[in-house]
């Protein structure tokens, strides 16, 4: 019996809107249902998207756009094959990331998409948001990451470009899941990805 190829799911939304623990989470449930899931994050912990996480004071616009642009293909070279065995891959950040925040950095969105268009594209890309209010609380109690969360009411647009890359990729043919996390436990956004989830491993040949 030849093995379905798996699938590469796509955890994006604003900093503090819970995308880690989500991802973690969908990655954990999947596992116990004896799916093979590998829970993975951009940038990424390699030196390249190490330098990416922590140069954002340093690289801005263009050339940031870049530096992930290249840490995702480096990525791929992580996710092509764990696709090829079958494994569903949950990727905290990914596509959308980019044309969320490299356009909140003034990038133009042609440019972000030509940087992006080859590299592995997601089965499904879940768009995990909220009420602005209560994503800044979150954020006001972790902490900022980078200079994105510094700007001044940066959740309010973040979740406006976060909607306007959801609005885009879809134009594109990709498939959308769009979860609103205000008021609901990490665990409930977890499974209700997994079940999305679960419906595209059913509709694979």
């Amino acid at each position: 019996m030849t093995r379905s190829r798996g699938l590469l799911v796509a955890i994006e939304g604003p900093g503090g809107v819970g995308k880690s623990t989500v991802t973690a989470r969908v990655a954990q449930f999947l596992s116990a249902e004896g799916i093979p899931a590998l829970a993975t994050r951009e940038p990424t912990d390699t030196a390249l998207g190490t330098l990416a996480r922590h140069g954002t004071d340093d690289y801005q616009g263009e050339a940031m756009a870049c530096l992930i642009a290249a840490d995702r293909f480096q990525h791929g070279e992580v996710i092509g094959p764990a696709l090829e065995r079958g494994e569903t891959v949950v990727c905290d950040r990914y596509i959308a990331g980019s044309l969320a925040l490299q356009c909140m950095d003034g990038v133009d969105r042609e440019f972000v998409w030509l940087l992006n268009e080859k590299a592995i594209q997601p089965d499904l890309t879940v768009v995990v948001s909220g009420r602005p209010d209560v994503i800044e609380a979150r954020l006001t109690a972790r902490g900022t990451h980078s200079r994105y969360e510094r700007v001044e009411d940066s959740t309010r647009v973040e979740c406006a470009y976060f909607a306007e890359a959801a609005r885009f990729l879809r134009n594109k043919g990709h498939r959308l899941l769009e979860v609103d996390a205000s008021h609901v436990p990490a665990e409930d956004v977890a499974r209700t990805i997994v079940a999305a989830i679960n419906r595209l491993r059913k509709d694979q040949p």
